[in-house]
């Protein structure tokens, strides 16, 4: 299994927006390749909540297995880009509910 994390003052550092994950924060495991499009027992990284909620938001399962099945191919979009910047800014215990879905279906 991928960590997908270093670590910063003992804490992982989530991989979408670079922040630490204090043990307060509420946090996620993600599948690289969703479960449901053949990433059971796959890669995984783990990631902020928000960053999770944000990532399910804006790619569908399909786009996620096809074209974003890596960290540097999610940092890439430019909706998450522009979400990484924006929360770049918050503490690394953030969070705040992440609006209905977004992507265009």
């Amino acid at each position: 299994m991928q960590d997908g994390a270093s670590r910063a003052e003992g804490n992982p550092l989530c991989p979408l927006c670079h922040r630490p994950i204090p043990p307060e924060a509420r946090q996620s495991r993600h599948h690289l390749i969703p479960r449901l499009r053949g990433g059971k027992g796959g890669p995984t990284v783990l990631l902020h909540q928000i960053c999770h909620n944000e990532i399910h938001a804006t790619l569908s399962e399909t786009e996620l297995a096809q074209h974003f099945n890596t960290v540097e191919t999610l940092r890439a979009h430019p909706r998450l880009a522009k979400f990484i910047k924006w929360v770049a800014k918050r503490p690394p215990a953030f969070h705040s509910k992440t609006p209905g879905t977004r992507r265009k279906r």
